[in-house]
């Protein structure tokens, strides 16, 4: 079955559909939710307007930062060392996103402000993580041990 591809231009009377080679258009793609209804799907779109790429990016970068903000602050004792260290991951697989997908779209100056929010963020996930502390059965499992040792006869 052979796709359509199209590209909606806008002008100020009316709309139209123009069918042009989709490949060769440069711009950042990205997929719609499609959360309205519709005749038209919408599989993948790409915006071409520098502007509104990087208002649309920087929107984007925000809502990730403040997600992993929100991950370190919130102290809960459920976090145990796995799930830090999954969050460690995700942020790595973040900031290369950034360097190597971002980079071409965003300022420079912006690109590199946002690597060392990352790297502040990576780090202090590092730092939960080796100051995490082992929980109450851990500690008591421990004290039972050196109880059990220093039983054993005397002589």
């Amino acid at each position: 079955m052979k796709t359509k591809k199209y590209i909606v231009v806008r002008s100020n009377k009316e709309i139209s559909l123009i069918a042009k080679e989709y490949k060769k258009i440069k711009g950042y793609q990205l997929n719609p939710k499609n959360t309205f209804d519709y005749p038209l799907y919408v599989n993948t779109m790409t915006i071409v307007k520098p502007v509104f790429i990087d208002k649309i990016l920087k929107k984007k970068i925000k809502k990730r930062l403040d997600f992993y903000l929100q991950y370190i602050i919130d102290e809960t004792e459920d976090d145990d060392a796995s799930s830090l260290k999954e969050a460690l991951d995700s942020v790595s697989r973040y900031k290369d996103t950034v360097e190597y997908k971002y980079r071409k779209f965003l300022d420079d100056k912006y690109i590199d402000l946002l690597l060392k929010k990352i790297n502040l963020l990576e780090h202090e996930l590092k730092s939960k993580i080796t100051y995490k502390k082992p929980k109450k059965e851990v500690i008591n499992k421990a004290y039972e041990e050196e109880i059990i040792e220093e039983k054993g006869k005397s002589r």
